[in-house]
C-alpha cells in the first residue's frame, strides 16, 4: 500500500462519520422544531405522533385528557440550553411550558423532561417520555 493510501483512508472515514454525524444533528433538530411548533400551537395530536411507538401503546392517551388537552392554550415554551447527549443515541432536554386554561384563565408552568432517541436505520428521533403532563400537581 502506497504511503498516502492510508492517511486517505482514515481522511475519507472521516468525512463519512461527519456525514452520519451532520445527518443526525439536522434530523434531530428539524424534529425539535416540528414538536416544539406543535406543542406550541396545541396540535396535541401531531406532537403525539413524535412519540415512540412502543411507549405510546404502553401508555394509551384517554379521551378524557384528550379532552383536557383541548382546554389548554400554550403561551410558553422554553427549551433552555437545548438538548445535550445522553448516549450514542440519546439526547434529553428540560423545557419550561407555560399554558392557560381556557375555563378559568389560570396560567400555570411545568418542566417537561424529555429523552429523544435516535434510529439510524430511519434517521428519525423519537420521544421516548410522551407528551408533557400537564395535569395538575
Amino acid at each position: 500500500m502506497r504511503p498516502f493510501a492510508l492517511p486517505a483512508l482514515a481522511i475519507a472515514l472521516m468525512a463519512l462519520a461527519g456525514c452520519a454525524t451532520d445527518k443526525r444533528n439536522q434530523a434531530l433538530n428539524k424534529t425539535l422544531m416540528n414538536y416544539a411548533a406543535a406543542i406550541r400551537w396545541g396540535d396535541f395530536a401531531g406532537a403525539q405522533s413524535f412519540v415512540d411507538k412502543a411507549y405510546a401503546a404502553e401508555h394509551p392517551m384517554s379521551s378524557i385528557e384528550q379532552g383536557r388537552l383541548q382546554q389548554l392554550r400554550v403561551t410558553g415554551y422554553d427549551e433552555g440550553s437545548g438538548p445535550r447527549p445522553d448516549g450514542e443515541d440519546d439526547v434529553v432536554q428540560v423545557v419550561q411550558i407555560n399554558v392557560v386554561n381556557v375555563n378559568t384563565q389560570a396560567e400555570r408552568g411545568i418542566v417537561d423532561r424529555q429523552r429523544w432517541h435516535y434510529d439510524r436505520e430511519t434517521n428519525k428521533w423519537t420521544l421516548m417520555t410522551g407528551l408533557p403532563d400537564f395535569s395538575p400537581h
